[in-house]
């Protein structure tokens, strides 16, 4: 498998979720800014829409599977045994994908037009206080003392680490004692330290060859 990620994107979801599984897709950085890509890919024809993550299958038609929930869902369906999502069919699994578009549409995108500086000062202030309280109901969710969001870890817990933008979207969070003990957990957890080790390393060599 081949896996599209940029730097300190929703693409650190699937990363993580991967060493999770102890799957092994060959990482293949797109840089944003420069339209390129760290193997010599035209990501245009990888990705027209432009965005990462993009999962390439090494099935014989070579399927590219986008959006962040759809990837990460697909990688645990692969290995159920894992335990890191409820299986299809069931209340449980309808519930949990209530729970990641919850964070795909009161998370993750309310913070992109906020760090693109894209909003008047009302819409800034609206939006802003919008994230508060969706990253209110998770911490609420975490008062009982579960350690992950759904009580053992999950690939929601990779995709809201992955989204934390809060401090770059000039999102104040930090009150919310409950988030913040989750986050220092999922801080210290091995395959999110491997995925920030993973994509320096790959965004390292991209800019390296760059400048060459």
């Amino acid at each position: 498998m081949k896996l599209y990620i940029a730097d300190q994107t929703c693409s650190q979801a699937v990363q993580i979720v991967a060493n999770e599984l102890g799957l092994t897709p060959e990482l293949i950085h797109y840089d944003v800014t420069e339209k390129t890509t760290s193997n010599g890919d035209d990501f245009a024809a990888v990705n027209p829409l432009a965005y990462v993550p993009v999962l390439e299958l090494d099935n014989e038609d070579k399927d590219r599977l986008t959006e962040t929930i759809i990837i990460i869902s697909y990688l645990a369906d692969q290995v159920p045994e894992a335990g890191l999502i409820p299986a299809p069919g069931t209340l449980e699994r309808v519930k949990f994908d209530q729970l990641l578009t919850f964070i795909a549409t009161e998370i993750a995108q309310k913070h992109i037009p906020l760090m693109r500086k894209l909003m008047t000062e009302y819409g800034t202030g609206w939006t802003r206080a919008k994230l508060v309280n969706a990253y209110a109901a998770l911490d609420a969710r975490l008062a009982d003392g579960r350690p992950f969001l759904t009580g053992d870890f999950s690939v929601a817990d990779a995709y809201v680490w992955a989204t934390m933008w809060h401090e770059r979207s000039g999102t104040e969070i930090g009150h919310l004692k409950n988030l913040m003990a989750w986050k220092a957990r999922m801080d210290a957890r091995p395959s999110v330290r491997k995925a920030l080790r993973d994509e320096a390393e790959i965004v390292a060599r991209h800019k390296a060859r760059q400048a060459a």
